[in-house]
């Protein structure tokens, strides 16, 4: 078995001890975690993997002034002699941000001359840790390291987003991104309607299938068919879906009366999303079939059926219309859910894997719910994520994105009741102006990517029933939060 070791700092507190529960060691073409074994004593961390080999770790460890991120170090051998963490977290992000910066210079990012500056401090700042180590004065160094490779890494984006946005400025006036928000079904008033129209050129509608046949043959459209002119009227571009989400989400009860072996389920959920595309394909063009089709829930055990039940349910939409523009969801894309399952496909391999059977999509949905826990990612930064967005973009197609970041560190009692606020945080915590800062970040850099057609906040209100606590743009209240302001903010400055 491969072990990692490393020396924990005598100052780090118990809660922070406690979060390191959920380090892993990564490896592989793309990245992802190990199924990973953390072991504490007094004052070591080990990290243990069934395969021995070297490879970077990553751990949550707070970053003064940008929150409880995931954090990676750099390739590391195994060796009994204890590795240094915050020197190693140091090392890694310095290095991450060296390469970046050398990456983007050849696609031709012009650097200021500040930023230059910014990226020279944290090596800086690492080599005196390193010169002065074993020397207890290797810390201080060390920690601010860490934090200005943070910072320098954050500039680096913004440099980029900016150079990039401003090249495709010139080539477009408006960028034909689409920026929309979910509409769940009951959750609509026209209170907020001029609010909505400034921030999104789009809406998502989902189709639950409880919404729309929670009783056994008694079929209700009041509410989408409702949602569905409204949209129109404002000639919004309509994406609907999800239409089944894997975890099992708005499925109606009646159904696990059935017969739920494999096959049977497939047959029923396939007739569902035969109904809904029948129903509604000439007026809407762009389908999302599946949420977290990567992720073993209620509906399938292992990858081989999650990807085989995707394959037959993107084919029943098929087979009303060969021409729509489908897309299936990919939820926890950093593959967080690895380190404690044993699967055999990160979801990067089985969105390869899915294109491999050589089923027509016209997109891929990836669900950056950061946070919540379990079915959202631990935070990331800036970096971090535009670095994940490169990498899916390698398989070809159009990405789809979907955002949320919680409001509020207190319940929700209108969100899925096994979903907590228990997988870090960005900047100090769950606070609107932290929610709003956060969607300008990330919806910012997914605006900038040209590989990104649609960008789709979670959901719009928080006072209905919904997935992701706090994530909303409206309040429990009825009021809207700055979120709101700073995605209409992006729409202004950059969308049709």
């Amino acid at each position: 078995m491969g072990t990692m070791i490393f020396q924990l700092p005598a100052d780090l507190p118990g809660p922070a001890r406690a979060e390191l529960e959920r380090a892993s060691v990564l490896g592989g073409q793309d990245n992802m975690p190990f199924p990973t074994q953390v072991i504490f004593d007094d004052q070591h961390v080990m990290l243990h993997r069934s395969v021995p080999d070297s490879g970077a770790v990553l751990v949550p460890w707070s970053v003064p002034g940008f929150g409880r991120l995931m954090v990676g170090s750099g390739s590391l051998m195994e060796r009994l002699q204890p590795y240094q963490l915050p020197l190693e977290l140091a090392r890694g992000k310095v290095n991450q941000l060296r390469n970046q910066t050398s990456d983007w210079l050849l696609g031709g990012l012009v650097l200021t001359p500040d930023l230059q500056d910014a990226i020279r401090a944290g090596a800086r700042s690492f080599s005196q840790a390193v010169t002065r180590y074993p020397e207890p004065s290797w810390r201080e160094p060390a920690d601010r390291a860490l934090h200005d490779a943070f910072d320098a890494a954050q500039r680096l984006v913004h440099t980029y987003m900016d150079q990039v946005l401003d090249i495709r400025h010139q080539r477009q006036n408006r960028l034909d991104t689409f920026l929309s928000c979910r509409l769940q079904p009951g959750a609509w008033s026209a209170d907020h309607e001029a609010a909505f129209r400034a921030a999104f050129n789009a809406v998502v509608i989902p189709m639950p299938w409880a919404a729309v046949e929670a009783v056994e043959n008694d079929v209700h459209w009041n509410a989408i068919d409702d949602l569905i002119n409204w949209a129109t009227r404002q000639q919004l571009h309509i994406t609907a879906g999800p239409l089944i989400d894997f975890s099992g989400r708005g499925l109606p009860d009646w159904l696990w009366t059935r017969d739920t072996d494999l096959l049977s389920l497939c047959g029923y959920l396939s007739d569902y999303v035969g109904m809904v595309v029948q129903r509604y394909h000439g007026l809407v063009r762009s389908w999302q079939i599946t949420a977290g089709s990567n992720c073993a829930g209620v509906l399938a055990l292992g990858d081989e059926e999650l990807l085989w039940l995707t394959v037959r349910l993107v084919e029943a939409a098929r087979r009303v219309d060969p021409n729509l523009d489908i897309s299936v969801g990919v939820a926890q894309p950093f593959g967080d859910y690895l380190v404690h399952q044993e699967r055999n496909q990160s979801p990067f391999a089985f969105a390869d894997n899915l294109l491999r059977t050589g089923l027509r999509l016209g997109g891929l949905e990836l669900e950056l719910i950061m946070g919540v826990d379990p079915r959202g990612s631990y935070c990331r930064d800036l970096l971090d994520t535009s670095r994940l967005l490169d990498l899916y973009a390698l398989l070809g197609l159009p990405l789809h994105l979907t955002l949320g970041y919680p409001s509020a560190p207190t319940p929700d009692a209108e969100a899925d009741s096994d979903f907590r606020l228990a997988a870090g945080h960005w900047r100090d915590g769950f606070r609107p102006d932290i929610q709003a800062d956060w969607a300008g970040h990330f919806a910012g850099l997914a605006i900038c990517k040209p590989y990104v057609r649609s960008v789709h906040w979670s959901h719009w209100n928080d006072a209905a029933p919904h997935q992701f606590p706090h994530c909303g743009l409206i309040d429990a209240q009825g009021t809207a939060k700055p979120a709101l302001e700073a995605l209409g903010k992006l729409r202004a400055r950059h969308l049709k």
